[in-house]
């Protein structure tokens, strides 16, 4: 979110440059490409790292979702064999594998592929997951793109995927180049005696016996890691009461990554109301707005004066502070306050009124940065620092310069376990963040589905971007809302957990501004399949949560003219 009214034409740049490494043009509306620059190439006489890169075996050694992949003969770039995989549904045929690296290293991963909107990436890397795709390679292409690992990597994970309704795609000779895990040290064997202990309607402790060699483990849920530990139990916090849970464990060392251990399954207990998705006091339908907690022009506001439209209220912005990961809020004497008792009595008056208020991380100069265990736990405890002082409902996710998924997912599940079931947890990232599942932002998202309220993705400052279908569409129209929306919406996230961010007005955002009319032809499409623009859903989503706009404040300097109108639309849908 913009603390001034500007454009961040070349900070998304920038980002997109981090993400992507040879992202085209479209994606932005320009007529150049975007170079990656992540890490040092690693020396071209280093080994491949990877198992079966050409697969020659056939999937030996990788994994494709939902049975998406298998080995053909033609075409091949080299060799005997290469992969398709066939997207299907809101399964985009991702293939991977993990592979054992080195701490502190640089690596240099590459492939050759052949399709419509293949994609190249690495996730666990400990510092920025980086992927690069290409729009159509009717021929043999070579993608590429590098890293750096972390001071404590010891095993990425690399992947291939096509996109949703796209044909099948082709990849071959893939290579991961850089130094390899310590041939001294093998790869630890896979956990054995996983089991299930103490169970509350919010966690469950498992326990493990010690497997030779290990110096960690990582614990994974119902397929997703959700944290890592050096010893032999833990407690997994965030679920939701009354459900199941599948647990399994694998062992770590410096030469990378076990096989997992049997699955197990524990089942948390009823508790006291609440449940998932993040807050009983969020209605069905709701509607989001930011309120500047510093003066750009906007009209300046008390939180008593926010219009009654909005049901989520995010106080922007916290502040990082010399702790990693940990943040702060300083009441800024801009708005007006005599006194911080007076800005919580306001909180407590909005709460009173069936509103929450949320404390927002990051915005458009937002330096938070959560890159390991000691900075997710800083930040949990920062953060439900200032729940308990402010009475703020929980937390909102604005960190528009990246995240690191794993460490996110952490940090929200510990503050989760601190807050218990009430806890609101919002999140706005940009639309770049959104565009893949394999995206940091967008993991996270899934990873913590079961705790999570509410995705309000800002539709502009953004440029043109993919929708669903694989067309490209440029900010400003409905096709541009729909279209995207649906990637969240056929990519794991429940209508719920959807919303549609838009500025309240053209000087709210450097781009992207649209009509409170097309927001309300866009809920229309997407809840109730009427008023579409050339994109149509394949099926209506009723239980959308509804709109997000930045700000209240620039809303109240509008003459309240965008809550006036999608307020009662939001809270109109069936």
């Amino acid at each position: 979110m913009d603390r001034a009214p500007r454009p961040r034409t070349t900070r998304l740049r920038r980002r997109l440059a981090r993400l992507t490494g040879a992202f085209a043009a479209t994606a932005l509306g320009a007529t150049t490409l975007v170079a990656l620059g992540g890490g040092t190439a690693a020396g071209a006489a280093a080994a491949n790292l990877a198992q079966n890169p050409g697969f020659e075996s056939g999937l030996s050694g990788w994994t494709c979702s939902a049975g998406s992949g298998t080995t053909v003969a033609s075409p091949v770039h080299s060799g005997s064999a290469a992969l398709k995989a066939t997207p299907a549904g809101s399964d985009n045929a991702r293939c991977a594998q993990t592979v054992a690296v080195r701490p502190n290293s640089a690596y240099t991963l590459s492939s050759w592929v052949q399709g419509s909107y293949v994609y190249l990436g690495a996730s666990g890397t400990g510092t920025t997951d980086v992927s690069t795709w290409t729009a159509s390679a009717p021929g043999w292409q070579q993608l590429s793109t590098g890293f750096t690992t972390g001071p404590n990597t010891t095993s990425v994970t690399v992947y291939t995927h096509g996109w949703y309704g796209q044909p099948a795609y082709y990849a071959d000779d893939i290579s991961l180049a850089g130094p390899g895990g310590d041939p001294g040290d093998p790869v630890p064997g896979a956990p054995s005696g996983l089991r299930t202990g103490t169970a509350t309607s919010s966690a469950i402790d498992l326990s493990w016996s010690p497997v030779s060699g290990a110096t960690g483990y990582n614990v994974y849920r119902d397929g997703s890691k959700v944290l890592s530990t050096g010893g032999t139990s833990a407690t997994v916090t965030g679920l939701a009461p009354s459900t199941s849970y599948q647990f399994q464990v694998t062992a770590t060392n410096a030469a990378g990554e076990s096989p997992r251990s049997s699955a197990v399954t524990g089942t948390t207990t009823a508790g006291g109301g609440g449940g998932g998705g993040g807050g009983g006091a969020v209605p069905k339908h709701a509607v989001t707005g930011y309120w500047q907690n510093f003066n750009n022009g906007a009209a300046v506001q008390k939180l008593r004066d926010v219009q009654d439209q909005y049901d989520i209220i995010a106080v922007a912005f916290a502040d990082a502070t010399g702790t990693p990961g940990a943040v702060d809020f300083t009441l800024d004497p801009a708005v007006g306050y005599g006194s911080e008792q007076q800005f919580k009595d306001d909180i407590k008056a909005k709460q009173a009124a069936g509103k929450s208020v949320v404390i927002s991380i990051g915005g458009q100069n937002g330096t938070v940065s959560i890159n390991d265990s000691a900075s997710a736990n800083n930040f949990a405890d920062s953060v439900y620092a200032l729940m308990r002082e402010y009475g703020f409902n929980g937390v909102d996710i604005d960190l528009e310069n990246g995240l690191n998924a794993t460490y996110m997912t952490q940090a929200l599940r510990s503050l989760s376990a601190k807050a218990g079931s009430g806890l609101v947890i919002t999140m706005a990232p940009q639309t770049i963040d959104m565009q893949s599942t394999s995206n940091a932002y967008f993991q996270t998202a899934l990873n913590i589905k079961d705790i999570l309220t509410v995705v309000n993705m800002q539709y502009y400052n953004s440029g043109s971007m993919l929708g669903c279908d694989g067309k490209v569409y440029s900010q400003g129209s409905v096709d541009f809302l729909t279209a995207l929306a649906c990637i969240q919406l056929e990519g794991g996230l429940s209508p719920s957990q959807v919303g549609l961010g838009l500025p309240a007005s053209t000087r709210a955002a450097g781009g992207g501004y649209v009509s409170p009319s097309i927001v309300n032809n866009a809920l229309d499409c997407l809840a109730r399949g009427t008023n579409c623009g050339s994109f149509k859903p394949s099926r209506t989503y009723p239980g959308l949560r509804g709109a997000m706009t930045w700000s209240t404040n620039w809303d109240a300097t509008a003459g309240n003219a965008w809550s006036s109108a999608v307020g009662p639309k939001v809270h109109g849908l069936p």
